[in-house]
């Protein structure tokens, strides 16, 4: 599990189908290979170092065919910069809110306008995320977690303060670029459990 505050951009060192190798400093503290690392919001599992030294190093992922089609990690070339995240340690300080790497889909920036010394961003999203998504509510976008200040049935706007645009990849985003989306889990749950169909608990036992 995942909080959504990045703690640094790192940058794509090599892609080859189903693989990924990126180059970091902080997030490299501790890592082990089986680690979990949230990159541009896509939870992924890290499979070997490439390089090591004082400085930081590389590391590489598996990316599997389900991960390209609901993100746009697929996009990724040499050079590029990702957002990281290790997963939170139990005893770690809950910044954000509730994120799991699990990307719901992906979304266009729609436009970016200056708000005395923040950004306000809004975005065009699917559907399938919309539906989660509220004024004030929280939402992950490229794995950060910010609030959503305003939306309709087809987008949504977030600001972004000065300290988060320049320690994130949203100080490389311009309009008509794909962002990663994840809708808050709780939203998620909520819907589930006030539209499934009800099973009485004295016959749940013998389904």
């Amino acid at each position: 599990m995942f909080t959504g505050i990045v703690e640094e951009v790192g940058k794509v060192k090599s892609t080859d189908p189903g693989h990924l190798v990126v180059s970091a400093s902080t997030v490299m503290g501790g890592m082990k290979v089986g680690d979990s690392i949230c990159i541009n919001g896509a939870c992924l599992t890290v499979t070997s170092f490439v390089e090591v030294d004082e400085d930081g190093g590389s590391f590489s992922l598996d990316v599997v065919p389900e991960t390209l089609r609901r993100t746009s990690l697929g996009e990724l070339k040499p050079g590029h910069p990702v957002n990281l995240e290790r997963s939170m340690p139990a005893d770690g300080r809950f910044g954000g809110h509730i994120v799991q790497g699990h990307v719901d889909g992906t979304g266009k920036v729609r436009s970016i306008e200056a708000d005395g010394e923040a950004s306000l961003i809004s975005f065009d999203a699917p559907p399938s995320v919309m539906r989660y998504v509220v004024e004030k509510g929280f939402i992950a976008v490229d794995g950060a977690s910010l609030t959503v200040v305003n939306c309709d049935q087809n987008s949504f706007m977030v600001t972004i303060i000065p300290h988060t645009r320049e320690n994130t990849v949203f100080r490389y985003r311009g309009v008509g670029d794909t962002v990663n989306l994840e809708a808050d889990i709780i939203a998620k749950y909520t819907e589930r459990l006030t539209t499934a169909a009800r099973v009485p608990l004295d016959t749940a036992d013998e389904l």
